[in-house]
């Protein structure tokens, strides 16, 4: 039994410091992760809490409906049913603002069966990016209500430039030789000419 007890006591010593090496390496990735706070993953609003604004075409008499919707909301209006299933704005600090809102689009059919003319994301900047292609109606993102943490600062304003330089003077100045008097030229300068000859 001893003989066995030393082979088998090295097997499992050997298996817990590759167990050991695994949760080290383990350890740092965890201590990466952001922390979530009170209003969701790192300050931004969650997707359950944004509101967003649609409208709502009828290319047959002109008509636009406003609707007020949270992700995962629908609205039937007439013979069209509108999912908003996600809204994104892009961050204050962000070059481009874009506002955008993943729709979906049913409409019913004259037989009376429902039928997905759309679902996809729809851009309030760039409305031809994306397009409900459909003959009676059509549905474009007009806000999405969200907030974002506090971005980074904005740049400093640029100082205040001075003639006095702070870089060290040449070495002509450093050997104490004194500085001539720039006299003014009589020559008046040269001529395009004449610097292109030269």
């Amino acid at each position: 039994m001893r003989r066995l007890a030393g082979p088998v006591t090295i097997a499992l010593t050997l298996a817990a410091c590759g167990k050991g090496a695994q949760q080290q390496n383990a350890a740092p990735s965890a201590a990466v992760r952001v922390p979530a706070t009170a209003a969701g993953q790192g300050g931004v609003t969650p997707m359950a809490q944004r509101v967003a604004v649609l409208g709502i075409l009828n290319k047959r008499n002109g008509i636009v409906q406003n609707v007020t919707l949270r992700p995962g909301q629908s609205v039937r209006w007439k013979d069209v049913i509108v999912r908003l299933r996600a809204c994104e704005t892009t961050a204050p600090w962000e070059p481009e603002k874009l506002t955008g809102a993943f729709v979906q689009v049913d409409v019913q059919k004259p037989d009376k069966s429902w039928g997905r003319v759309f679902s996809g994301w729809l851009y309030k900047e760039s409305p031809s990016l994306n397009v409900v292609e459909h003959p009676i109606y059509d549905v474009w993102p007009k806000s999405c209500a969200m907030t974002y943490p506090p971005g980074p600062p904005a740049p400093a304003a640029p100082a205040s430039s001075s003639n006095l330089s702070s870089a060290a003077k040449s070495a002509g100045a450093a050997s104490g030789a004194p500085k001539a008097a720039a006299k003014p030229s009589a020559a008046p300068p040269p001529s395009a000419a004449e610097s292109n000859a030269a």
